[in-house]
């Protein structure tokens, strides 16, 4: 039986890490935020909100070319030691403003954070195979998310109370408020010391071999044309970076409007209120990020993914309509639960299909996207209120994006949502254990041939394997009437005695399309659990 993740040397410093270096790019950006909040008016507040907002996010974009070569180029480890280095002088600077008042020069530093971020993101996120291998990829992906959302989260309420302990009624401007709060800044820098002595706990795994860098070719897009490529290779790459880039988009536009509907609507003006429902949300995906490493320990269940997004959808379409905020409380710890069982087997799948040497290009090419459709969304949901669009009709318009996202994740994905709601019938009773996942290949073509000795041997061998697997069967199970539309989701092979020929050649052309096709070649269910003779 392999040993628990955190056993694993190096991912308890590493979890740590990731902690820490998102409290720390928090607590800047809340200190830089509620300066802004003390002295704009609505209009001006709004506008350069907007603008950190989007300081965060053009790094990740800028830097997709970089970030992912050097991800790739050195071991992973030693970039993770150099970001956290980095950190120190730049929190340092932080500290030099804050005690000057110079809050433009602050407020110019959320972006030299966000671009150290950018070339960390990709080596963190591609080290995590690295330390556990392909097949806890699930367990340590929940537990790096529940690290980090607990971060944004706890962030947020410890800066948010520790500037207004700090702050006076006494300040005239920006940079008086800065000065008021400088021992935020100091808090900064001890988080960025205990990050840097910690990346040097982590084991060493040794890099890719990678051809040089060529500014040519990086100034003339070729590398982001090449980059782009093998990001749209995988199609399971893709289809998770495109889930996952409307998740995050979607919600980009529910932080923006959510408060405003509370406000007009609901009639509460209390922030502490408003943040706090979104801090369930938070919650509440810790909770399913943790869940789904727990319901998928040492394999992939995909199956979480539509059910992920159904939950969403539903909470979404519920939301604008419900103002008892004991009920929007449990709605909002309920969509943050949905969202956790939706995000991580995604982000596990991205790091499963990457192939070696090619992690550092896949993952930035994953903020890359994702960023992008993050700052589009944002300046629609700008532009929206700027109309005098109600926040009712941009509520109900996400949630019609998270149905289409559910329908989308269902077609995709059906054999996964369905055994995944077999294995909840079947977890009283059965226990799945998944060995040796390491053998099944990324994207060609694999021809798995099985012994059969229960009818649930489909499900079980699916909910195992994290790509979809089409089932050769027999033609007069398949040919009956309330059977075959069911079975057609699945992409089932028929095939009869005496008239294979036609059958076999459609697994062969399955096999040379990169597919799993899944053959139980005995014939029949073993009637003594040992192997008969292969037909």
């Amino acid at each position: 039986m392999e040993k628990s993740i955190w056993r694993e040397g190096g991912f308890t410093p590493f979890i740590i890490i990731a902690f820490v270096n998102a409290f720390t790019d928090l607590g800047h950006k809340i200190v830089i935020q509620n300066a802004l909040f003390k002295m704009l008016d609505d209009t001006e507040l709004r506008v350069y909100t907007a603008i950190i907002q989007a300081m965060i996010l053009l790094p990740f974009i800028m830097t997709f070319t970089p970030a992912g070569y050097f991800a790739d180029r050195f071991a992973k480890h030693q970039i993770v030691r150099v970001c956290a280095a980095l950190t120190i002088p730049i929190t340092l600077a932080i500290v030099w403003c804050y005690q000057q008042g110079a809050f433009w020069p602050a407020f110019g530093l959320t972006f030299i954070l966000a671009l150290q971020s950018a070339f960390y993101s990709p080596a963190k996120y591609g080290y995590i195979r690295e330390l556990v291998g392909r097949t806890r990829l699930v367990p340590a992906n929940a537990a790096l998310q529940a690290a980090v959302l607990t971060a944004i989260l706890g962030g947020t309420v410890a800066y948010s109370f520790l500037f207004e302990s700090l702050l006076t009624a006494e300040y005239q401007s920006l940079g008086e408020i800065l000065q008021q709060v400088q021992l935020a800044g100091w808090v900064l820098v001890g988080g960025a010391i205990i990050e840097t002595l910690l990346a040097f706990r982590l084991p060493a795994k040794p890099a890719v071999a990678q051809p040089q860098f060529n500014m040519r070719r990086y100034l003339t897009a070729g590398y982001l044309r090449d980059n782009l490529r093998r990001v749209f290779r995988s199609r399971g790459i893709w289809l998770s970076i495109i889930g996952l880039s409307v998740f995050f988009a979607v919600n980009q536009v529910i932080l923006a409007t959510y408060g405003a509907h509370l406000k007009a609507v609901v009639g509460e003006t209390d922030t502490r209120i408003a943040n706090g429902l979104m801090a369930l949300a938070g919650i509440g995906i810790v909770i399913g990020a943790i869940c789904a490493g727990r319901w998928s320990r040492n394999y992939i269940e995909t199956g979480m993914i539509p059910a992920g997004a159904l939950g969403m959808f539903i909470g979404m379409l519920l939301l604008p309509g419900i103002h008892h905020l004991p009920t929007l409380a449990g709605l909002f710890l309920f969509y943050g639960f949905c969202a956790g069982l939706f995000i991580v087997p995604l982000n596990s799948l991205i790091q499963f299909y990457a192939r070696e040497g090619e992690s550092g290009v896949v993952l930035a090419g994953n903020n890359f996207i994702q960023n992008i459709a993050m700052l589009l969304f944002l300046a629609l949901s700008i532009a929206v209120a700027q109309a005098g669009i109600s926040t009712y009709w941009t509520l109900y318009t996400l949630a019609t994006v998270a149905a289409i996202g559910f329908i989308y994740a269902l077609i995709q994905l059906p054999q996964s949502f369905v055994r995944y709601l077999v294995r909840g019938l079947l977890a009283p009773r059965y226990r799945l254990q998944v060995m040796d996942m390491d053998h099944m290949p990324r994207d060609s073509g694999v021809l798995l041939l099985g012994n059969h000795v229960s009818w649930l041997d489909w499900a079980i061998l699916q909910m195992a394997s994290p790509r979809p697997i089409r089932f050769v069967m027999a033609r007069s199970y398949y040919q009956k009437w309330y059977l075959r539309w069911f079975l057609d989701l699945f992409g089932v092979i028929p095939i009869a005695p005496g008239a294979s020929r036609e059958s076999l050649e459609k697994v062969r052309e399955a096999l040379l399309n990169k597919e799993v096709v899944a053959i139980f070649p005995e014939g029949h269910i073993s009637r003594n659990g040992h192997l008969s003779t292969f037909r």
